[in-house]
């Protein structure tokens, strides 16, 4: 069983930064892939960014592209997502994913899911 916490959300200003963490608890983690989906107000849920360590791989949605970062810890433990140049449109709730399987990373059929934490950008 894995369990993911994100941390971090909040208010801030466009153009502003902020740093999502993602604490993780199981086994194996380091052979998972680990991602960051987010959902805004009347959207569906849309991938962000995503990171497996036993390829050291990364991946980006075009959205995010050049101003996210995903990083952690390789031991799976702790996955930050850091945002800069942030936008109004960036606006969501930001949730953790973990995954074993080799799977379409973009896609939100991950096993384990976090609850979520609020990113809210003022214009």
């Amino acid at each position: 069983q894995v369990q993911l916490v994100e941390s971090g959300g909040g208010l801030v200003q466009a153009g502003g930064s902020q740093r999502l963490s993602c604490a993780a608890s199981g086994r194996f983690l380091s052979r998972y892939i680990m991602a960051w989906f987010r959902q805004a107000p009347g959207k569906e849920r849309e991938f962000v960014a995503a990171i497996r360590w036993v390829i050291s791989r990364t991946w980006y949605s075009e959205a995010v592209k050049g101003r996210f970062t995903i990083s952690g810890d390789n031991t799976g433990n702790t996955v930050y997502l850091q945002m800069d140049s942030l936008k109004p449109e960036d606006t969501a709730v930001y949730y953790c994913a973990a995954d074993p399987r080799t799977l379409n990373y973009e896609l939100d059929d991950y096993n384990y899911w976090g609850q979520g934490t609020q990113v809210t950008v003022s214009s």
